[in-house]
């Protein structure tokens, strides 16, 4: 018979439901401008240089101000704080889909990214004090099945229809989803109690936004050239930030980042998991935007479209996973979802080539999302568990934090790999044909920038590149993407085995603070 633990209780429900569609926005908000963002460019008459910046505009924000959210939460309320947000995304989408330009675009896609701020930091704090301990786990598995729903639906949902009516009805989605969760909110979340007021640390917060941009910068850059100073200037910059930012941490008596949150070895193992389920389903977005659009010539609807199969299935087993939390606790369902994700990049690498059939994308993309979800219930239950009363806001923050820095960095380090194996591959090829060195270098600086339409990478034409060079680019980029797939796949396979040894076997009763 099925125990309190592991099902959700018909009165926690509509609350578990509004948080998590006002979490899963900040998925899907971003996801759908991204798979669309050529049709919006061509729209605005966009200069190549600031579609970067406009795909990730919004996701740079909340991965600098989600820590500042969570202390706000604490201080002035976190359902405040999370109705606020809702009501900010929406009027700064409503503007959006009246842009009259791409600067105004831009304007409205940061205030966006402020809204969405207390979008992803505040509802897992509010879970927290919404649905009773015992019940927790099972509705953790709601809250993300409710997401992957909603990530599997949006793209295809709303490919269809800039296709019918046009781009701007991309930001109409978000809006209705923010008025869904706002009504289901306002009238189940309960108020929690605020903490004692406390002195936001505005200097660790701007540090952290030094420490990622700089990363970020650094190692686009790295894509030219790591010893040229716009590589290596960025990256000396964010290590002296990262230095700054932790000795400020400590000195600090109010920090943004709590130190001591660290000497816990499971919400340690239950952090790098969450960073690194971020930094491979971004990663793999951008391989698939390349891989299907460069080498299979799909076109973007049916790249989004990859998302959508297994999703109810997805979301069934994603429900099941937080009912395992309860009962065995989280360590077996952390490293069940990580070991899914190494499983999707194995595959990824055994199977890619210029001929791969779309099934196997599909599967590769199914494996991918499972293992996130259900890593991601499991993840979620570690951190609330270590959070100190009065101050869930605080610590659901740094669980944000640490997966938007895996998002951010996911697609620059993938695109790194990728130029590097890529370069590897394609000297080889001309090697191996008597083409001389130059030349091919020549052929693929000709046809460089073919992703300057899609946000935040170098792209490449293998057709292009095989009539100019005489290479065979199509199957160096296959080569080079299995080569980054194997080399990416070693990331959850070792923070498997650390969440093995770190997380206990069994849930640990905590201490009362």
């Amino acid at each position: 018979m099925p125990t309190s633990r592991s099902r959700v209780d018909a009165a926690d429900l509509p609350a578990v439901l509004g948080l998590a569609i006002a979490f899963a926005v900040t998925v899907v908000d971003p996801l759908v401008l991204s798979l669309n963002l050529p049709q919006v460019s061509r729209a605005l008459q966009m200069p190549p240089e600031f579609l970067g910046l406009l795909g990730g505009a919004s996701t740079l924000v909340m991965a600098t101000a989600v820590l500042a959210a969570g202390r706000l939460g604490d201080v002035f309320g976190l359902k405040r704080l999370l109705v606020l947000g809702l009501l900010v995304v929406t009027v700064a989408d409503l503007l959006c889909a009246l842009s009259p330009g791409y600067g105004f675009l831009l304007a409205m896609r940061l205030v966006n990214g402020l809204g969405m701020t207390a979008l992803l930091g505040v509802p897992l704090a509010l879970l927290k004090a919404s649905v009773a301990p015992e019940r927790r786990p099972a509705a953790i598995g709601v809250f993300t099945a409710v997401e992957m729903v909603l990530f599997g639906l949006t793209p295809a949902f709303a490919g269809w229809a800039v296709a019918t009516v046009g781009w701007r009805f991309l930001f109409l989605v978000a809006p209705l989803l923010c008025l869904v969760s706002l009504r289901l909110t306002v009238r189940h979340v309960p108020h929690p109690p605020t903490g004692p007021r406390r002195r936001l640390d505005m200097a660790g917060v701007a540090l952290v936004g030094v420490v990622l941009l700089a990363l970020v910068v650094g190692l686009a850059s790295a894509q030219s050239g790591v010893s040229r100073p716009r590589t290596w200037v960025p990256l000396a910059v964010g290590a002296a930030a990262a230095v700054l930012f932790v000795l400020h941490e400590r000195r600090t008596p109010e920090p943004a980042l709590d130190l001591a949150l660290f000497r816990s070895r499971p919400f340690d193992a239950a952090l790098a998991a969450n960073l690194t389920l971020n930094f491979l389903a971004a990663g793999l977005g951008v391989a698939l935007g390349q891989f299907g659009s460069v080498v299979l010539s799909l076109p973007p609807e049916d790249i989004g479209l990859l998302y959508l199969p297994g999703t109810l299935l997805i979301s069934t087993a994603v429900i099941q996973a937080g009912r395992l939390v309860g009962t065995h606790g989280p360590r077996p369902v952390m490293v069940a979802g990580l070991l899914l994700m190494a499983a999707s990049g194995l595959l990824m690498a055994g199977t890619v080539s210029p001929t791969m059939a779309v099934w196997l994308l599909i599967l590769a993309t199914w494996l991918s999302n499972l293992g996130s979800l259900v890593t991601s219930a499991s993840v979620s239950e570690t951190v609330l568990s270590h959070a100190p009363a009065g101050r869930s806001g605080t610590v659901a923050s740094v669980q944000m934090a640490f997966g938007m820095t895996g998002y951010a960095l996911g697609p620059t380090v993938y695109l790194l790999l990728l130029n590097v194996f890529f370069q590897h591959r394609w000297l080889a090829d001309a090697a191996s044909r008597g083409v001389s060195e130059t030349r091919a270098e020549q052929a693929v600086d000709a046809v460089r920038g073919g992703m300057a339409y899609s946000p935040g990478g170098v792209g490449y034409d293998p057709n292009l590149l095989r009539q100019a060079g005489g290479l065979d680019l199509g199957l160096d980029f296959a080569d080079a993407l299995r080569l980054t797939m194997l080399t990416v796949t070693a990331l959850p396979l070792v923070v498997a085995l650390a969440a093995r040894v770190l997380v206990p076997r069994r849930r640990e009763p905590r201490p009362p603070c």
